[in-house]
């Protein structure tokens, strides 16, 4: 079977299955990286290769064309971050975005990582405002996209 068959396939088969739902998600470097692992080893499959042969990550990359799955989960959720922030009715999904507990507190530790933490990081505590204005937000998807393959190399 020809290597653009199976990528083919991989774009449309595979990667939405992996990543339903991945809108909602905090990405942490945990997440990511099983990620890379699972399309990594997916990508060995394709072309064959067997992980004693050694290959470089950025040569089957190369051979297979396939698109990095975290930037493909990273555009995802900011698309859905900018649609959330335009709805103006009083949906779930918006309440539970903004939602904030009534005591106001966390538990004691470490936070557990939240979904609009990624956003605010980027965007700031004023990203639903920002958000609105839809040319922006498209010009900062990059951005945010960027900031997470960084971080997650």
């Amino acid at each position: 079977m020809p290597i653009s068959l199976k990528r083919q396939v991989y774009d449309q088969c595979v990667l939405p299955t992996m990543t339903y739902g991945c809108q909602t998600w905090s990405l942490t470097k945990a997440t990511t990286q099983k990620l890379r692992v699972a399309q990594r080893a997916m990508e060995r499959k394709i072309l064959e290769i067997k992980l004693a042969d050694r290959v470089k990550c950025s040569e089957m990359r190369k051979r297979t064309q396939i698109q990095d799955i975290v930037n493909f989960v990273a555009k995802q959720k900011w698309k859905w971050a900018g649609h959330v922030a335009t709805l103006k009715d009083n949906r779930w999904t918006l309440r539970v975005t903004e939602w904030q507990p009534r005591n106001g507190k966390r538990s004691r530790g470490r936070h557990a990582r939240r979904w609009r933490d990624d956003i605010v990081k980027t965007k700031g505590n004023t990203w639903s405002r920002v958000a609105r204005d839809r040319d922006e937000w498209r010009r900062d998807a990059q951005g945010y996209i960027l900031q997470w393959m960084d971080r997650a190399s």
